[in-house]
């Protein structure tokens, strides 16, 4: 079982539950924040020492206060300590509940686990941990189902065709000459780029590259 626990959640009562949580499966250290910047730097504090965390239980949303962060969120949290501990396993607690933001935790942010809270989470948590520590990657038996709904977002056949075309090489500048030339519209420049921003801010992705790799993924590509 994990040795070391990194808890970030900045509601105490969910912060206590999920403490109780891991302690019960006997793991040695838990230590919990109540801010990302805090749990970042217990991460780093920790590979200093030597006494690397083997798994980060963190929510995605964090109420804004009077101290000033620099990570503000679970996605920028997750980032970050992944960059100066790659092999860190990480579980998002969190109530997000739609599919395509909980699929791409596991596709762009290479989360290991998701547990909805809600009804019995306390014991999906516990569930989770120990997949996540036998290298498996666990979804809330809640949530799973519609994760499994790869038409969980409605694309259209131009968002295939645009997706498709940028899986292919094709550079975002070059692709309404593509549409023209195959008498596929709309096909000016402006409509591509609102396109694939409306993709992009729906399915929680930054760039084309995120964009393409969670298309793959879900056998939309």
């Amino acid at each position: 079982m994990f040795k070391k626990v990194l808890i970030a959640e900045d509601f105490e009562s969910f912060n206590i539950s999920v403490q109780k949580a891991v302690e019960e499966l006997k793991i040695e250290t838990v230590d919990n924040v109540h801010y990302c910047d805090d749990a970042w730097m217990k991460v780093k504090k920790g590979i200093r020492e030597k006494s690397d965390y083997d798994l980060l239980i963190t929510d995605l949303s964090f109420d804004v206060d009077h101290r000033e962060q620099n990570l503000k969120n679970g996605r920028e949290l997750i980032d970050a300590i992944k960059i100066d501990s790659p092999a860190i396993k990480v579980i998002v607690f969190s109530i997000e509940n739609r599919p395509e933001i909980i699929e791409n935790l596991f596709t762009v942010h290479h989360i290991n686990g998701f547990v909805s809270k809600g009804r019995e989470d306390i014991k999906e948590l516990k569930r989770a941990i120990k997949a996540v520590y036998g290298n498996e990657k666990y979804i809330s038996s809640n949530v799973k189902d519609s994760i499994k709904n790869k038409n969980s977002y409605d694309f259209t056949k131009f968002d295939k065709i645009l997706v498709k075309l940028l899986s292919e090489g094709m550079l975002q500048k070059n692709i309404p000459d593509y549409l023209k030339e195959n008498n596929i519209k709309p096909s000016s420049l402006s409509s591509v780029e609102k396109a694939l921003n409306n993709l992009k801010e729906s399915l929680g992705v930054i760039n084309n590259e995120q964009l393409i790799a969670l298309c793959k993924d879900w056998g939309i590509i």
